[in-house]
């Protein structure tokens, strides 16, 4: 029997069937890749968030990084009237006798004008513009506030401990180290315990900068020996490690370390006309202790000095940075300071 003959009709049509069916495989490969890409993202990010975050059974075991976890952070804020994990005695045998007389010094920061800001072009818009500042005299203290420091309050008042310390005490060795795990809130409470304030961004800045516009504590070249910062030592240290890094009135660690919150909205700038603000520091900046009870969630609060996890550059005199008043991370802690100088304090 001859072979039929295919018509150019029927040829045209098959062809656009193998087309068809082609193109369809095709697309059926690609949706299902995609399918299938989208469900290992799925699967890494669920790993990802496991790693980030937690029970609350084990809270003991983690460092909660700010924004990681809202429901844990607010948990922890509720925490009040736990049983105190120190006593008058223990507190004491923290540190030597020297050492906690070291940490209580305050430095006197003169009445006088300095440059607040800077006009660089590399800097952060919310650093700008320079402009000259005149201050009262005010008293800031020497160094952070430490987590044998903080253990006082704690104890005193009552006060839920940071979140990474084991069953309410500090890390066995971390006595030295600056307090992190700290909100806005929990570093006025403890200010305002202490019979001092936060101090506002001005004063901050006047304390490690000077009255010659450096950059750094220490002068205008980074300096990585001076400060513990861009994961160099990968945690904090103690505030007294760093002695070389002081800024020109002696106050410590300045740089790096730890970011310190100050008592600052966060808000631009006024723009400088070449005059000189006066600048008087608030004594009304401390109402009642209400603890975290009013979270002012649309205010940020400015945060200073850069810390351990910053780069360099974040580190400067002049750079700011910021962050809820009601967040919380392993790199925030803070210092006090006072308009005169509180009874009780070495300087």
């Amino acid at each position: 029997m001859a072979p039929k003959v295919v018509s150019k009709k029927e040829k045209k049509r098959r062809k656009r069937l193998v087309m068809a069916v082609l193109i369809t495989c095709i697309a059926a490969a690609m949706i299902g890749g995609s399918l299938h890409v989208m469900e290992l993202g799925s699967m890494r990010m669920d790993e990802m968030r496991g790693k980030i975050s937690y029970d609350a059974s084990e809270v003991d075991q983690h460092i909660r990084a700010a924004g990681e976890d809202i429901r844990i952070q607010e948990t922890h804020e509720a925490r009040r009237g736990e049983k105190r994990a120190y006593s008058e005695t223990t507190l004491n045998d923290l540190l030597p006798a020297d050492v906690w007389q070291e940490l209580s010094v305050m430095i006197h920061i003169p009445e006088g004008t300095f440059e607040m800001g800077t006009n660089s072009i590399r800097s952060n818009k919310a650093d700008r513009p320079a402009r000259k500042i005149h201050t009262d005299g005010f008293w800031i203290d020497k160094y952070p506030v430490t987590n044998a420091e903080y253990a006082r309050f704690v104890f005193q008042k009552d006060y839920r401990p940071p979140l990474n310390w084991q069953e309410g005490k500090i890390p066995a060795g971390d006595e030295e180290r600056p307090v992190a795990l700290i909100s806005w809130y929990n570093a006025r409470d403890y200010c305002a315990w202490a019979g001092k304030r936060l101090p506002e961004e001005v004063e901050w800045e006047k304390s490690a900068r000077g009255e010659d516009a450096r950059r750094w504590p220490w002068g205008n070249q980074m300096d990585a020996s001076r400060l513990n910062t861009y994961y160099k030592v990968g945690r904090s240290t103690s505030v007294r490690e760093y002695e070389h890094g002081a800024s020109p009135y002696g106050v410590m660690d300045m740089a790096g370390n730890i970011s310190e919150w100050v008592f600052d909205v966060y808000k631009p700038y006024v723009a400088g006309n070449g005059g000189t603000i006066e600048f008087h520091p608030r004594e009304d900046q401390f109402g009642k202790d209400t603890g975290s009870e009013n979270v002012e969630r649309d205010v940020y609060r400015v945060m200073r000095g850069g810390s351990w996890k910053s780069d360099p550059f974040s580190t400067e005199s002049y750079h700011r940075n910021y962050s809820l008043p009601n967040m919380a991370s392993d790199f925030y802690g803070f210092r006090c300071a006072s308009s005169k100088k509180p009874q009780g304090v070495a300087g």
